[in-house]
């Protein structure tokens, strides 16, 4: 579903998605009809602008979070800008892409988003898990406290906190990439976590989360 006020804009996102082999089951440039529609088709993916006519992007954002099958939403925006993009984060937002990016770095932003990847414009990846790591208030548990992760495990929670996919993580560890995608489930499966944003906020609350 896309969901951008410009009409040119949203249909030619529609369209390149389209083209991609993708099932664009909606399109609109108001909010509250966004959540409306969302509710009635429930898209797997939202494409989602900040600048909204009648309700702030980061509203239809946290309102889609709300629902009983929330979409993964990833923001497509004009604004680089700090606080926009953590208030997105905040509200619920997978990930965050400027609108100055490539066709092919949309295509793949939403591919990636569609499988759990947090996904963020090179450069906003950083300054998110920095956020991240400033509000964690949690204390870290004990190592034997709560679910116990295997050390190949932790390995990969740790990738996964720094914003690497499951190619890159299957590279550097010499592993297939279906072997890192059962380790993240099964670390998802013992967390009780849903998908991998919720992963790095794990990560960074409990100390496993080293940024570069």
């Amino acid at each position: 579903m896309v969901v951008d006020d410009h009409p040119m804009w949203r249909d030619g996102v529609a369209r390149d998605l389209a083209d991609a082999g993708y099932d664009v089951v909606a399109t609109t440039g108001e909010g509250r009809q966004a959540l409306r529609i969302a509710a009635a088709v429930r898209p797997d993916v939202v494409v989602l602008d900040l600048r909204l006519p009648d309700l702030a992007g980061v509203e239809v954002a946290r309102g889609l979070g709300a629902s009983g099958s929330p979409p993964r939403v990833l923001v497509l925006s004009a604004s680089a800008e700090e606080d926009d993009v953590l208030e997105a984060v905040k509200a619920g937002a997978s990930g965050y892409l400027v609108k100055s990016a490539s066709r092919e770095e949309f295509l793949d932003a939403v591919r990636r988003t569609a499988e759990g990847d947090a996904v963020f414009t090179p450069g906003l990846a950083g300054l998110v898990l920095g956020e991240y790591r400033r509000l964690a208030q949690r204390t870290p548990e004990a190592p034997g406290d709560g679910p116990r992760l295997t050390e190949r495990e932790t390995e990969v929670l740790r990738m996964v906190a720094k914003g690497l996919t499951y190619r890159q993580i299957a590279e550097r560890l010499v592993l297939s990439h279906r072997t890192v995608q059962n380790h993240v489930q099964n670390t998802l499966s013992k967390l009780q976590l849903h998908n991998r944003v919720e992963l790095v906020r794990y990560a960074i609350e409990n100390g496993l989360a080293e940024l570069d």
